[in-house]
């Protein structure tokens, strides 16, 4: 009997910083503006744990096109609303210059708790992520995914990379984001789960204990969601590009889909230890695309640009049947360009060549990145 194939629906949630547009330092939400977002955007938008972050998350999309157009209409009614008081947002997961000891945590019930459970821990969470669910109806369908697409999450990260800098200085990194936010408990890869029922116990073990309330605060490179019947990555830094996310985001579609055609087949991908995952995971966290990752299949360090080509070679049908073949395809246009961290550290090297100062030259990058944000909308 046929496996019934999962409709592989798909959502974007991301995470934006508010900027001043004049001088370019984070700035608070005011509490007009996220209740003009809501006005308009109704249930899409939310705040984040910091009050100088917007959250936003598209509707349920069938394609990545009606992904497209939701989430430029998210973006586009923040940056409006935001310029109402005088702010624009970035979408780059750390601000280049700003210091997370002079932030706020929102005054919600929920970021209170986080702010008492997690301490100090929690306080330098001056980062953002995008999450992309992929529609699995199937329990047990989901954990055999997430076991196998693990492997793949390395991949994401590395084209994703947008947080070189932290509080003014270049870490030397990609993603200086995953170090702050792998100081939270449960986090990191994902364990390789027997099925959903060993899922649901061990949630429950935690929850029974008063540890957790529920698998919401499991929070995993990737996923079963908490809420939706869907596997949802979250290892991305997020794009200052809106068709650089849907190219991550298409990625992922497609991915899921080929290890589920797999599996229809009897098949599988090799499901690797997390300690042999978690090199390829730190490789693509300090170089991006730059040193290329670790082919476990032929044991050598391989470059990045032919990864990519096999990568969307193993997906090919699979972005064709789900009408995503250009996004797809686009994840050569972020080789091309480099990823957000190299643009980033490419304006500032320029602006220090031009003669300006360290501090005018970071301000350039934010400048660069509230440019970016707007460019496809």
């Amino acid at each position: 009997m046929a496996l019934q194939e999962p409709p592989f629906s798909i959502g974007i949630e991301e995470e934006y910083l508010l900027v001043d547009a004049v001088n370019l330092t984070l700035a608070q939400a005011p509490d007009q503006l996220m209740q003009d977002c809501m006005a308009e955007l109704d249930g899409q938008v939310s705040p984040e744990f910091l009050q100088c972050q917007i959250e936003v998350g598209t509707r349920v999309c069938q394609n990545i096109s009606e992904a497209r157009e939701d989430l430029k209409r998210l973006r586009s009614t923040v940056s409006k609303h935001a310029a109402n008081y005088g702010l624009a947002p970035i979408a780059a997961s750390c601000h280049p210059f700003a210091d997370w000891k002079e932030q706020h945590h929102v005054d919600k019930d929920r970021y209170n708790d986080l702010q008492r459970d997690l301490a100090g821990v929690v306080r330098r969470m001056l980062i953002c992520g995008m999450h992309v669910h992929v529609g699995i109806p199937d329990p047990d369908t989901r954990i055999d995914l997430v076991n196998q697409l693990s492997y793949f999450l390395p991949h994401l990260l590395a084209l994703s990379a947008s947080s070189p800098f932290w509080q003014g200085d270049d870490t030397g990194l990609a993603s200086y984001r995953l170090t702050v936010f792998d100081n939270l408990p449960r986090t990191g890869l994902p364990p390789h789960l027997s099925g959903w029922s060993e899922f649901e116990r061990s949630v429950q073990a935690l929850v029974d204990i008063g540890v957790i309330e529920d698998s919401s605060k499991i929070w995993w490179d990737l996923r079963p969601s908490s809420h939706f019947p869907t596997i949802e990555s979250r290892i991305c830094d997020v794009q200052p590009r809106l068709e650089h996310t849907l190219s991550l985001a298409a990625l992922t579609q497609c991915l899921t889909r080929m290890l589920w055609r797999l599996k229809a087949k009897n098949q599988r991908w090799r499901v690797y230890d997390n300690f042999l995952v978690g090199e390829n995971r730190w490789r693509a966290q300090r170089y991006g695309i730059n040193e290329g990752l670790v082919d476990f299949g032929i044991g050598a360090i391989t470059d990045f640009h032919a990864l990519l080509e096999e990568m969307l070679s193993l997906i090919e049908q699979d972005a064709d049947q789900l009408g995503c073949l250009q996004e797809v395809s686009a994840a050569k246009d972020i080789l091309t360009m480099g990823v957000s961290a190299d643009r980033q550290r490419g304006v500032f090297q320029e602006s220090q060549k031009a003669g300006k100062s360290k501090d005018d030259a970071l301000r350039d990058v934010v400048r660069h990145l509230v440019e970016e944000y707007h460019a496809d909308l």
